[in-house]
């Protein structure tokens, strides 16, 4: 699914503007409900940093390897996101990890999903410029996000998880951002 009359080359511009314009140093806080259980949300702060990266940076051009493409710069853009997560209310060790987004035509290509260490393939578009929707599909699961930029200072974003067709897990994000 891509906005109606656009083109790929439109996507990407889109794309990348919508990265340069996350990049900087953000706090998160999210919630994670769980759907097929009565569990308690869990609650977690992170504070991530996400950096634009250029066509034909280092990180670009290993990511394209990972995922074997034949044109070793045919991502035009990306970001690399770093992360380190505290779950609160809840006895669990801190998270921390990074992980290289790249786009090419309506792909955005990750070095590893929300649920594997594997490089996964998620289709984006946009409902207006502020707001890029993906959809990443592995395992027998179904990852829908939505990542709004509001304003300068804020993004939310929404994770929802399934499984045979069964919502499983919605995730909600509120960022607010510390510095460019």
């Amino acid at each position: 699914m891509t906005s109606v009359g656009m083109t790929t080359k439109t996507l990407e511009s889109l794309s990348l503007e919508f990265f340069q314009q996350s990049a900087g140093q953000w706090q998160s806080q999210r919630r994670y409900y769980t759907l097929n259980k009565e569990t308690e949300p869990q609650e977690v702060e992170s504070l991530i940093t996400i950096k634009f990266l250029e066509q034909g940076t280092p990180e670009l051009i290993e990511l394209a390897k990972l995922h074997q493409l034949d044109n070793l710069e045919a991502l035009v853009g990306g970001t690399k996101v770093t992360w380190s997560s505290n779950y609160t209310g809840t006895i669990r060790k801190p998270s921390n990890g990074s992980t290289v987004f790249g786009v090419w035509e309506n792909k955005l290509y990750r070095d590893r999903g929300f649920a594997t260490t594997e490089p996964v393939v998620a289709t984006y578009y946009f409902t207006n410029p502020q707001t890029m929707c993906l959809r990443t599909e592995y395992n027998g699961s179904v990852f829908e996000e939505e990542i709004k930029l509001i304003g300068q200072s804020y993004r939310t974003r929404q994770s929802i998880i399934s499984r045979a067709g069964q919502e499983l897990m919605i995730g909600q994000y509120l960022e607010k951002r510390l510095e460019n």
